[in-house]
């Protein structure tokens, strides 16, 4: 079974995937890499992917290129993500944190793409008084399950005693 490695912190230039596929011939023919590109530029996004053969070559590649300079920058390594389509068919990295859901607010923590939230939020005000109303709104937004990233899980739940420790005090 083939294992994707995300290769991230790619120089955002004309890169060939000759280029890329050099920092990584020393692993051999089983090794390919893909470099997502920008469509109307051909520049690169920033990112790309590396394919090997299994999960521990993987391991011993993150543990010996992760940080190696390509071009000035140092690049990062990591088990991708599983895949998703993006708008034009391009893979996109999955490295959003899920946003939290704050009380009484009839929208997601805007701490994120401010000008999807103004589209977002045109949009609803075009619908007109028949959309319901923003009281209906906010109780749906509150109602969905939110879990949170389980890498930080941990954290937080010491962050929320410690908190409910300082309200009773």
């Amino acid at each position: 079974m083939s294992i994707r490695l995300y290769i991230g912190n790619l120089p955002k230039e004309e890169i060939d995937r000759q280029d890329l596929q050099a920092v990584f011939a020393e692993e051999g023919d089983a090794v390919t890499t893909k470099l997502i590109k920008d469509r109307k530029t051909g520049k690169c996004r920033g990112f790309g992917f590396l394919t090997v053969n299994n999960d521990e070559q993987a391991d011993q590649i993150i543990e010996k290129y992760n940080g190696q300079m390509f071009k000035d920058t140092p690049i990062k390594l990591e088990k991708a993500l599983p895949r998703t389509k993006g708008e034009e068919g391009e893979e996109q990295p999955q490295q959003q944190v899920p946003k939290p859901i704050i009380q009484g607010s009839s929208t997601p923590s805007s701490s994120g793409n401010k000008e999807g939230n103004r589209r977002e939020r045109t949009k609803k005000s075009r619908r007109g008084s028949g959309g319901g109303s923003a009281r209906e709104t906010a109780t749906s937004v509150d109602n969905e399950a939110f879990r949170p990233d389980p890498r930080w899980a941990a954290d937080l739940e010491k962050l929320k005693q410690m908190l409910s420790a300082q309200t009773t005090n």
